[in-house]
């Protein structure tokens, strides 16, 4: 069954459709809860695209890149909170501080390879949880930053929008996260996308014939710190409070199995990743007793026969489905 519907998706209308259903889903979804969860899902799929830029196609594992996150999720905050800047200032601000943020690390790791990434990675998480946790005068510490505004379009007497509801985050979620998408495949598709892979496949070889590895390796981690520092911004104005608890090394965990299970090295193996892994926790919510246990037999599930991710599987059967009545 898995052919035909991945060969129905590739048709325009069932494309249009789809989008159709993804725009209008506040207005006629009416549990709230669920449209919360859609949010996540949403920035989730910004993170793991983030994410997927480094794992997925240059072959470097990080291991801190909920830093990324919180950092963007601070310095819209802060900004917020301390100057009253809006959302609107305060989501490029926190792209760019988590942009420079990734330089810093790809400049201090690349310099050498391998484990020395992630140890990095791993480490520099660590020093900004400490800083946020332990800079009482500017973070609030442990009792984080509340009451951070949300996102509002105000235009003299002719529009004034503030995001307040569900459904109206919703969509800017979702275009957040359809920018995110296309930012990617626009890098993925490109020249500096085909420089990325062939670092993954053969750093020598990519060298040999003149790619600069240092400086690719580093440019894929700032646009993917930028993605993920967005993500953040969105999250603090969204949640209305940030805490050090941003920095958790278990949000990193969740994007590297977003990544891996939905297909690494794939544009939309990320997305669907995030989507599943999303909505699982939520569908054991009543196996609350056995709800890790579950969850960790449905990972080795997916390990074991689907080892490339859902959409490389999903994909590589509907190549060699039958044409014909065999299906």
């Amino acid at each position: 069954m898995t052919a035909p519907f991945a060969r129905l998706l590739q048709h325009p209308v069932a494309r249009w459709v789809l989008g159709a259903i993804l725009v209008t889903l506040p207005l006629w979804l009416t549990n709230q809860y669920v449209v919360h969860l859609l949010i996540m899902a949403g920035l989730f799929t910004m993170l793991a695209i983030s994410l997927n830029l480094l794992l997925g196609y240059t072959g470097q594992l990080s291991l801190g890149h909920a830093a990324f996150f919180g950092i963007g999720a601070y310095t819209s905050a802060l900004l917020d909170v301390h100057l009253g800047v809006s959302f609107w200032l305060g989501l490029p601000a926190a792209a760019v501080t988590a942009g420079l943020a990734g330089l810093l690390v790809g400049r201090l790791s690349f310099k050498l390879r391998g484990a020395y990434f992630v140890l990095v990675t791993i480490s520099f998480a660590e020093v900004v949880r400490l800083v946020s946790l332990n800079w009482m005068e500017l973070t609030q510490g442990p009792l984080g930053l509340p009451g951070i505004k949300p996102p509002r379009i105000h235009v003299a007497s002719l529009l004034d929008i503030s995001f307040n509801g569900k459904a109206v985050y919703y969509w800017l979620v979702l275009v957040m996260a359809a920018l995110a998408y296309l930012v990617a495949s626009r890098i993925v598709r490109s020249r500096l996308g085909r420089a990325f892979v062939a670092l993954r496949e053969n750093e020598t070889l990519a060298e040999s014939v003149g790619i600069d590895a240092f400086r690719m390796l580093v440019l894929a981690t700032v646009v993917a710190a930028v993605i993920a520092g967005m993500a953040g911004s969105i999250y603090a104005h969204y949640v209305s409070f940030v805490g050090p608890e941003v920095f958790m090394f278990s949000y990193t965990i969740t994007m590297v199995i977003m990544v891996i299970a939905g297909g690494k090295g794939t544009l939309l193996g990320p997305v669907v990743g995030a989507l599943l892994f999303t909505a699982i926790p939520e569908l054991l919510r009543e196996a609350q007793q056995f709800q890790m246990s579950i969850y960790g037999v449905v990972l080795i599930l997916l390990v074991l026969f689907m080892p490339r991710g859902i959409v490389p599987t999903l994909r590589a059967r509907r190549t060699f489905a039958p044409a014909g009545g065999g299906r």
